[in-house]
């Protein structure tokens, strides 16, 4: 248990069912973690409401995901809870890569200033569960049910079939709920996806690593250290993070031969510590495990009425922050697509293109965490002298720096290939591309741009000019946020007068032009909610 976090017990209270026993909703969310509760959060925001069941009462227990990314802040920002995140979390963007006892060199994640949030913030699990719920208590859209286990789920894939049936044990029994989607964010262990027959393929990698939680006071700075064969802890790497409440998060390599359970006592995590840290360095152990690489996802993620999202669909190493971070660009993707198709204005066909986005990120995923991986854990003699010459080289010789990999940390996809972008037909010199995240930028010394398009639907953006004539069915449905044609927006969005973008709900871009006509964005608009033909 942490040493200055109190777990709290969020309580149950049974379910009001009809007196047929069984209780209908338009959606359920399975699984009460970040990605549950984020999806849950944007949700209310589109005015759909949900029912959410968690099988605990209580936030998951150790510090586990710990390092956010600056693209889930600014989600969550939208969803009111960036800000405490910041507050409470260790900023951080310097890393420093060893090698031996030597430093081999530094990098700077976020070297440009004008950013509302940094490129990364340390912070354990517990807290962000923890902030989550409580903004989601606040919400009368939001039905958070402790100790609501689902144990089977039927889907039905048809509209008139009655959609998902879901089986519910609760400490009073059990009741069924009829969902008309239902979003399964149950983790790594998914009962969803063992209900409904279906399995990851992928790589499980031969080895082992510890994670330890240590309390103490240390005078290291708020950087990521990673050695490659570190001089305190024989044949493998290491890891070191700072978490709030003075919590040092450490990683060490162990080897695929490694007992998990005896490597989890006390007696042996100890003395490794103590290697690492020094004999005069006082701390408390507050949480232990050991785990293993996987780089795994279903084939898809969507499956009718149930989608899966986060660790449900796919799970990769920790080294690189890929997990939690991806699993909340997963609900971003997903939860306006599903608030347009519930409202009818939007094709059921658009939430294919859930599937297909977020598909390609967990493999773009993957490909950076098996890359990590296979750099960390040579696989031979050979592969392990040259990582050797590569770490040395990168003393010296900056191309050498771009050749190590101690865990390339998350960064949001861009969609490429999506269906729902309007091609570039105007030349742009630099600019976020469609299906790019949106840039922010400061906005008159006191606003950020993200923060102007943060409305829960389409923004478009124009720069030094009049707002462009929009047709009738647009005028409720966009947002125009005018911007002057210089300064820092204008500069990240490559913006000369007249330039306009199409932001999406969550806030990728769906087009962009020097000169948009009233015909070109509203193409642009059909498009990016499969209205096209």
């Amino acid at each position: 248990m942490a040493a200055s976090f109190a777990y709290p017990q969020f309580g149950y209270k049974p379910p009001r069912v009809p007196a047929d026993g069984t209780e209908r909703c338009r959606v359920a969310i399975v699984g009460g973690g970040p990605v549950g509760l984020s999806a849950a959060l944007d949700l209310a925001a589109h005015g759909i409401g949900c029912v959410l069941l968690d099988e605990e009462d209580s936030v998951s227990v150790g510090s586990r995901a710990i390092c956010y990314a600056k693209r889930t802040l600014e989600i969550w920002d939208r969803l009111g809870v960036g800000q405490r995140m910041l507050d409470k979390g260790v900023t951080w963007q310097i890393g420093k890569v060893f090698h031996g006892p030597h430093q081999r060199y530094s990098f700077d994640l976020l070297p440009e200033s004008g950013h509302q949030f940094p490129a990364f913030i340390n912070l354990q699990q517990y807290y962000a569960e923890l902030y989550l719920v409580e903004a989601a208590r606040e919400q009368p859209l939001i039905d958070l049910r402790w100790k609501h286990r689902v144990s089977d789920a039927v889907p039905g894939n048809d509209p008139g079939n009655g959609g998902v049936r879901l089986s519910v044990e609760t400490p009073d029994g059990g009741y069924t709920l009829v969902a008309d989607y239902v979003l399964a964010a149950d983790g790594a262990r998914s009962t969803m996806r063992r209900k409904l027959g279906l399995d990851f393929r992928g790589q499980v990698f031969e080895d082992r690593f510890l994670i330890a939680d240590v309390h103490m006071k240390a005078n290291f700075p708020s950087e990521r250290w990673f050695w490659f064969d570190p001089p305190f802890h024989a044949g493998g790497s290491a890891l070191l993070h700072k978490q709030p409440d003075d919590v040092w998060r450490i990683d060490l390599q162990l080897g695929w031969q490694a007992d998990p359970e005896a490597e989890r006592q006390p007696e042996k995590v100890i003395p490794r510590l103590k290697a690492m840290l020094g004999d005069d360095v006082q701390f408390d152990l507050d949480w232990v495990s050991v785990y293993t690489f996987q780089c795994r996802r279903l084939d898809r993620f969507r499956h009718g009425r149930v989608i899966f999202i986060g660790d449900a669909a796919h799970q990769v190493s920790p080294f690189g922050a890929r997990g939690a971070n991806s699993g909340v660009q997963d609900a971003d993707n997903l939860v306006w697509k599903l608030a347009h198709v519930l409202n009818g204005e939007a094709p059921d066909i658009l939430l294919d293109t859930y599937d297909s986005e977020r598909v390609a990120a967990a493999d773009e995923n993957i490909l950076n965490s098996t890359r990590s991986t296979d750099f960390i854990v040579p696989k031979s003699a050979t592969a392990k002298a040259l990582r050797d010459a590569v770490l040395d080289l990168a003393a010296d010789h900056a191309f050498a720096r771009r050749l190590v990999n101690s865990g390339r940390l998350s960064l949001p996809t861009a969609y490429c290939d999506t269906p729902l972008s309007t091609p570039d037909r105007d030349a742009f010199a630099g600019g976020p591309a469609p299906g790019a995240p949106a840039l922010d930028a400061p906005l008159n010394g006191q606003e950020w741009l993200l923060h102007r398009c943060a409305g829960g639907g389409f923004t478009l953006l124009v720069f030094g000019a009049e707002n462009p004539a929009l047709p009738d069915e647009l005028r409720s449905k966009l947002t125009v946020v005018n911007l002057p044609a210089e300064g820092v927006a204008a500069q990240r969005y490559a913006a000369r007068p007249g330039t306009a973008y199409l932001l999406r709900p969550d806030q990728h871009i769906a087009a962009r032009w020097r000169q948009p006509t009233t015909d070109g964005i509203s193409k642009a608009y059909r498009k990016a909610l499969a209205l096209a033909a």
